[in-house]
């Protein structure tokens, strides 16, 4: 993922990209005197909210960059679609609350709270 893709989706999900911090450092790992040498593990860290993200899976910091982008920005989408779901869980929880029970559930409910009394009320006549 490029800057320019990276500035697009950050825009999609409402993020300002001057807010993301990149830091580089060696690697550990496969990778030889590479990884050794030249600084290629890349964090992001999105600096309002503290999340970040540490990759190294590639020799090269470019891949490494990518990979965190795609990965940082995909933690903001799976977080927002979260809070989705529960705000729309919460309504239609809250609607099925507030809804009326239907004359027949009623009337089967009833009907099972007298039975269930004549039950006990057989108990008491016994003992």
């Amino acid at each position: 993922m490029n800057a320019e893709e990276f500035a697009t989706q950050c825009k999609r999900l409402g993020l300002n990209p001057a807010d993301f911090r990149e830091k580089f450092s060696h690697a550990s790992g496969h990778g030889g005197q590479n990884v050794n040498k030249v600084a290629t593990a890349v964090e992001l860290m999105h600096v309002p909210t503290g999340l970040s993200v540490k990759v190294q899976d590639s020799r090269f910091q470019g891949m490494n960059r990518a990979l965190a982008r795609e990965r940082l920005l995909a933690q903001f989408a799976a977080d927002r679609e979260r809070r989705r779901l529960e705000r729309a869980a919460a309504v239609s929880k809250s609607r099925r609350q507030r809804a009326k029970r239907s004359k027949a559930t009623k009337r089967k409910m009833v009907e099972g709270k007298r039975h269930r009394a004549e039950i006990k009320q057989n108990r008491r006549v016994k003992t």
